[in-house]
């Protein structure tokens, strides 16, 4: 084709003697403006042209890729009239057979085509052959791609039919020459790796092919050497054999591993003001006489780097220098810093938050245009966006503009923050469930937090509203409101309550928060009838209650953890005080035991630590250490009413055990059947504590195994007229929960043995919760 535009522009500009162009005009141009034209084609009016300089300028417009044909038309006065027969549009790209809609979308950009785009032969060809790519290194094989076109109007809509073929299964992995490193330490954290433990369950262990990964995998394979001292460790290129019959396929490697090193000296060469060599040097994780391991050296790299950085140093270098003595088996280590110029933040530049508004994400960024350059506040910016809940991926980035500047790049993948959800279910406890809920932490990318619930069971009924601005006019304060109304069914009496709270707060630290506010609630208890032997038993006395609450509310908070639900480092800490005054009519039965509804003070402590322990054990295990403590302070013959005193049991205490069910008793001798009958009381006083172990299950699921003890002790104060017992009750368990980062929310699967139960307890040893957080 270009030959023949080539000999037609040849032709036209023969026709031509070297003349002045005194107008020019398009005929059929659409994807190009006339202006823009006439800047590629090279001639203007008022040009000298000849056959040459036409025969150039028809070339420069063809190679835009816009045109099947151009040719220019000679008329009088001086005029040349270019004509343009351009490629028809694609209208539409539609891809059947390889995911959803929106993954057709991110396919479309893989292929380098799109709607609007021009119809060419070649890009269709190209856009096959990179579909049919993708599948391959998604370790489909024999895939097929069929392209088929429709002409409308003046435009094709171009369909690709894909047939991904089968599915390619790694059966077994070889490491021929491997004697000295576990095979499963070697194929941990390849790509491409045969069927593990977790293989029977569905999107975990998986074990399909990663073609495009698979050139990877010896140099992971080597890294694992590394970890484990072989410096000197070469593997091979991974050979792969498909059985086409099965599409099984089995892979080998060639190992050589070599002498395994330990570390000899550790030194420490740097001139930076304000750093001690020698106490560097002890803190890093390589030590002498420790086998070498390459990923600690990174640690110690990152740690001096860290060091460094937070004196304003934002391109220092580490260079570590390596010794190896064959014959003693020994490498010395030399880590060189080369400082370079301290650094300022020249601007902050925020990305992927298609919600939440740039001030929202600003917030959070500990740093600012024109303040000097620091590791830790860069490091605590992440941990802090992180804390939010707002996104799933959180990189904060370095951009450098000079020696001397820097931008930050801040690069968030939001996660999701809102639902609508209407459900049900059924529990061994509440029975048939119904819910519906509106919720956001994120309420219009404003940082708001709110929601709206509505529940149903056949013991329960409740609705509550509840609005947080974290930050209000961003600033450091903070106001939340909430009314709400519930109904539960305890096991020997129901409530019936409404109320609301103001609460403001105030950020006085990266970490620490202050609140103070108000609430008020009404409540009215009955008794379950069904549970009393007796119409004027003492059940009436301890279940029957009708009286309002107004409370002051007080509290301050500390959170430095690096993520809102799976933190792998940090602390939690916390106390939070209630001055509440109730107000009721008491009974002649309550007068036996008490002078007056009382005034109460109740404190709420908890403390959670958090550690992840990869950097030591090279496996994502996180350790957490949970504790909580309720305490009640009252007059000690004035009444604190059952509804509000403390209880045991379920998620959030002791699992394995029902919600509530953990309690001291009243004991009294029945008047009318003069049997002896024991009624939960609750306690004045409680603590509990919580080990636990979490492993990952499968990273793309965002799913988590955690192993749990659990113990909690609580204790009631004597009352007068009263025989306490099973009082001073302390009860464990142990058991183990699957934490899923479910696209409705966080949601734990719970199994808890009770270790120490009596018969009388009630058990629950299967439970489940939504969206909590310790």
């Amino acid at each position: 084709m270009m030959n023949k535009i080539v000999a037609l522009s040849i032709a036209a500009g023969a026709l031509l003697t070297a003349e002045e162009v005194k107008q020019i005009k398009f005929d059929g141009l659409l994807h190009l403006s006339p202006s823009v034209a006439k800047e590629v084609a090279g001639i203007r009016e008022g040009d000298e042209v000849d056959a040459s300089k036409i025969d150039e300028s028809v070339k420069n417009l063809y190679s835009q890729g816009y045109f099947k044909d151009v040719w220019v038309e000679r008329k009088e006065n001086g005029l040349l009239v270019y004509h343009f027969d351009e490629k028809p549009a694609i209208s539409k790209v539609t891809i059947n057979g390889y995911g959803s809609s929106d993954e057709s979308k991110e396919l479309q950009t893989a292929m380098g085509l799109k709607k609007g785009d021009l119809y060419d032969e070649r890009r269709i060809e190209k856009a096959k052959e990179a579909l049919i790519s993708k599948a391959e290194s998604e370790g489909y094989y024999d895939t097929v791609v069929e392209v088929s076109k429709k002409k409308i109007n003046e435009s094709y809509a171009i369909t690709f039919d894909v047939n991904k073929g089968e599915k390619i299964k790694i059966k077994k992995t070889n490491f021929i020459g491997a004697k000295n490193v576990d095979k499963g330490d070697l194929q941990k954290d390849l790509a491409n790796k045969e069927p593990g433990f977790w293989s029977w369950v569905p999107f975990l262990g998986e074990s399909d092919a990663r073609v495009d990964e698979l050139s990877y995998d010896s140099m992971r394979a080597k890294e694992a050497y590394m970890k484990e001292g072989y410096i000197d460790a070469k593997v091979s290129k991974p050979l792969m054999r498909v059985d086409t019959s099965s599409y099984n396929a089995e892979i080998s490697y060639l190992v050589e591993e070599g002498k395994q090193f330990r570390v000899g000296k550790v030194t420490l060469t740097q001139n930076v003001q304000g750093l001690d060599s020698a106490v560097l040097v002890s803190n890093f994780k390589l030590q002498k006489g420790k086998v070498f391991n390459i990923k600690k050296m990174r640690l110690d790299m990152e740690y001096l780097k860290a060091e460094v950085g937070n004196l304003g140093y934002a391109f220092a270098q580490v260079n570590p220098n390596f010794h190896k003595d064959e014959k003693s088996g020994l490498v010395d280590l030399q880590y060189q810093v080369v400082q370079g110029k301290k650094v300022t933040i020249n601007d902050v530049i925020i990305s992927g938050n298609d919600v939440t508004k740039d001030r929202v994400v600003r917030r959070y960024v500990y740093l600012a245009p024109g303040d000097k350059y620091n590791f830790t506040d860069l490091k605590e910016s992440k941990s802090a966006l992180g804390r939010t809940g707002f996104f799933e991926k959180v990189d904060i980035e370095t951009e450098r503009i000079t020696d001397e500047k820097v931008n930050l790049l801040v690069k968030v993948k939001e996660t999701q923050t809102g639902s609508i959800s209407a459900g049900g279910g059924y529990g061994s406890y509440q029975g048939v469930m119904i819910n519906a809920s509106i919720s956001d932490k994120n309420l219009f990318g404003t940082g708001l937090s709110s929601n709206l619930g509505i529940d149903w069971s056949q013991i329960s009924r409740s609705a509550d509203l509840t609005v947080t601005n974290p930050r209000v006019w961003d600033s450091e304060y903070s106001l939340s409101t909430s009314i709400f109304t519930r109904y539960y069914e305890y096991i020997d009496y129901t409530t019936d309550q409404t109320g609301g709270s103001l609460i403001g707060g105030r950020q006085f630290t990266r970490h620490l928060f202050g609140s103070v506010g108000v609430s008020y609630m009404d409540n009215s208890s009955e008794i379950n009838e069904e549970n009393v032997l007796d119409a004027n038993a003492i059940e009436r006395l301890l279940y029957i209650d009708k009286y309002t609450k107004s409370s002051g509310l007080f509290g301050v908070n500390f959170d430095n953890t690096d993520n809102y639900y799976t933190p792998r480092e940090g602390f939690i800490a916390g106390l939070n005080v209630e001055l509440a005054s109730f107000d009721g009519e008491l009974k002649t039965g309550d007068m036996l035991f008490y002078d007056d509804y009382a005034n109460m003070s109740k404190f709420y402590a908890r403390f959670g630590a958090f550690y992840g322990m990869e950097d030591l054990i090279d496996y994502d295990l996180i350790m957490r250490f949970k504790a909580k403590g309720t305490w009640l302070e009252h007059e000690p013959n004035e009444k604190v009413p059952t509804a509000e005193r403390i209880y045991m049991g379920g998620v959030g205490s002791v699992r394995g055990y029902s919600p509530y069910s953990i309690s001291p008793y009243i004991s009294y001798i029945d008047p009318v059947f003069g049997i002896p009958v024991e009624n939960r009381f609750g306690g004045d006083k409680s603590a509990s504590g919580t080990i636990e172990a979490s492993i990952p299950i499968s990273e793309a699921a965002k799913m988590r195994l955690t192993f749990f003890g659990d113990i909690g002790h609580i204790k009631a104060d004597e009352v007068r007229g009263g025989t306490l017992v099973k009082n001073d009750l302390t009860r464990s368990s142990v058991g183990a929960q699957i934490e899923w980062q479910s696209p409705f929310g966080a949601i734990n699967l719970i199994y808890g043995y009770a270790l120490d139960d009596v018969p009388e307890d009630d058990k629950a040893p299967f439970e489940f919760s939504m969206g909590t957080k310790f």
